[in-house]
């Protein structure tokens, strides 16, 4: 080959290196999706650690599903319905077999929020006899999990509506569950039932209570002591604790006659 026709095909060969030869791929710019990813994570920690940190903040009991709010679809209000029919029809408050049979093809197939917010609606209206169907039936569900707002929610129910043995069984089920009030809680629990008239069970969870591992405040105190003005006798014995326990703190006591009332 000439020396001019062998410069040629060399030109030529490294051409088509050049050409045929891929580069390095162009660097994509991340999605925005993948910033508020990594956004996200470095709020809470930095990386994929950052992004298990928030996955768990999410399921936190302060996310508790039995505190929020429960909204009542189509199909809740159905159920509702027909659960006060056919209590109606069935008389007695038990509502017989057409009320157990509606439980079994409709209730069991509600979903979760449609059966909670059921569960809440019943309680506004103070159904005591259906709610304790309801709350029997959230127990079974493959998604229940114990939860001191469920209990709570339960308990403040049968104090307005003065059901003495239904709230001994529900505190029993919460106990067999190792749910654990806090005082604040306690608190209001205390005074509904007192408020509810009756001050011997109020009195059961006062002492429940004291015997809690989580510190005394003083504000339920104040709340229970408030609830015990017609009972002079039961106020004058948790004043007596919550002077032991707050021995710098003052009670308010009302006038005579208002206690007498």
């Amino acid at each position: 080959m000439p020396p001019h026709g062998l410069a040629v095909a060399l030109r030529r060969a490294a051409r088509g290196r050049l050409v045929g030869t891929p580069g390095p791929a162009p660097r994509r710019a991340p999605s925005a999706a993948y910033e508020d990813t990594r956004d996200h994570g470095a709020r809470w920690g930095g990386g994929a650690a950052g992004c298990r940190h928030a996955w768990t903040a999410a399921s936190s009991p302060s996310l508790s599903i039995w505190r929020r709010k429960k909204e009542m679809g189509k199909e809740g209000l159905f159920v509702v319905h027909e659960l006060k029919r056919l209590a109606r029809s069935g008389g007695g408050g038990g509502g017989g077999p057409r009320l157990e049979g509606f439980l079994r093809s409709h209730v069991s197939r509600l979903l979760r929020t449609d059966l909670l917010a059921v569960l809440a609606e019943l309680q506004r209206q103070d159904l005591v006899a259906l709610a304790m169907k309801i709350y029997k039936m959230v127990l079974k569900e493959i998604w229940y999990r114990p939860d001191m707002f469920f209990y709570r929610d339960m308990l403040m129910m049968l104090a307005r509506t003065k059901r003495a043995e239904e709230a001994k069984q529900v505190w029993l089920d919460a106990k067999r569950e190792e749910v654990l009030f806090d005082q604040h809680t306690y608190g209001d629990i205390v005074r509904a039932f007192s408020d509810g008239g009756l001050p011997d069970l109020a009195m059961d969870f006062y002492d429940e209570m004291r015997q809690s591992p989580d510190p005394p405040l003083s504000l339920p105190f104040r709340v229970i002591l408030k609830g015990l003005i017609p009972y002079p006798d039961l106020r004058e014995k948790v004043k007596d604790d919550f002077f032991e326990l707050f021995p710098d703190m003052v009670v308010y006591d009302p006038p005579e006659d208002m206690s007498d009332e």
